[in-house]
């Protein structure tokens, strides 16, 4: 690893597939307290998420932050007041399916309780480990076709995607962006088989919220990395040898990736 690893810092908002009790009750009412039907709503909720990435993203003696709430408590890479389907307080799933029960409104009070207590704390905790980083990375995996809820439903994905800001914004240095997709590629070249092989920049998304807004912040550079759930799922089942070697071409990369600011 070039620079000292405490230099890195590592954030990963979507891995989790546990609810707050009173979101869960939110969501399931009487259900929350039958075992079965609990057990199977979150594995659904775990699946949506972004699972097995606080695995993939593991640099060990490096900085790092990991969501402890589904992503359907509150989207985290998602900015305070985004309203829309998507946005921060989701109350569908990826393939439009209700979260809720139909006659569930979540009150305007409801909103910022969850916000601040759920929101607002992740927010100052990335804000208080980025002091003395030289570099953030956002951990993410993305579903091997766009969903419904997507922008491109049913389209194929990359094999990796970088999102390191717009042309106008870059979040991470504009000069760099050619040589951090090369390093990309060679770290990542062996899992790269079959369906999905190409690393892109931008594709599906080009920017990744929380490096966006922690960068305009703090000037430190930050991007955020997919990593496509085909490479490393099977019928919802994680893979070891496959998460193991996504593990392996990711401390490599992110070797590369902090060498380069």
């Amino acid at each position: 690893m070039s620079g000292p690893l405490p230099e890195l810092l590592i954030v990963t908002p979507h891995p989790s597939g546990q609810l707050p009790a009173d979101v869960l009750h939110d969501m399931l009412g009487a259900d929350a307290f039958d075992s079965a039907k609990r057990a199977a709503f979150l594995r659904r909720i775990f699946l949506e998420g972004d699972p097995f990435t606080e695995l993939i993203y593991l640099v060990p003696g490096a900085q790092h932050v990991q969501a402890p709430w589904s992503r359907f408590a509150v989207d985290l890479n998602r900015d305070r007041h985004d309203t829309e389907d998507n946005g921060v307080l989701k109350v569908m799933d990826f393939d439009r399916s209700p979260l809720y029960p139909q006659e569930f409104t979540l009150t305007p009070y409801a909103r910022e309780s969850r916000l601040r207590r759920l929101w607002d704390s992740f927010d100052a905790q990335v804000q208080a480990e980025l002091a003395g980083t030289r570099l953030m990375i956002v951990g993410h995996s993305m579903a091997p076709y766009g969903p419904a809820l997507s922008p491109t439903p049913g389209v194929p994905r990359p094999g990796i995607t970088l999102m390191l800001g717009s042309a106008a914004t870059p979040t991470f240095p504009r000069v760099q962006w050619d040589a951090l997709q090369a390093v990309c590629a060679e770290a990542f070249a062996p899992l790269l088989t079959g369906e999905f092989t190409r690393v892109a920049i931008g594709d599906p998304w080009d920017t990744d919220t929380l490096s966006l807004n922690h960068h305009r912040r703090s000037g430190i550079p930050a991007f955020g990395i997919e990593v496509n759930a085909g490479l490393y799922l099977r019928d919802g089942e994680g893979q070891d040898e496959a998460i193991r070697a996504l593990n392996a071409g990711f401390r490599q990369f992110a070797a590369g990736a902090l060498a380069l600011v």
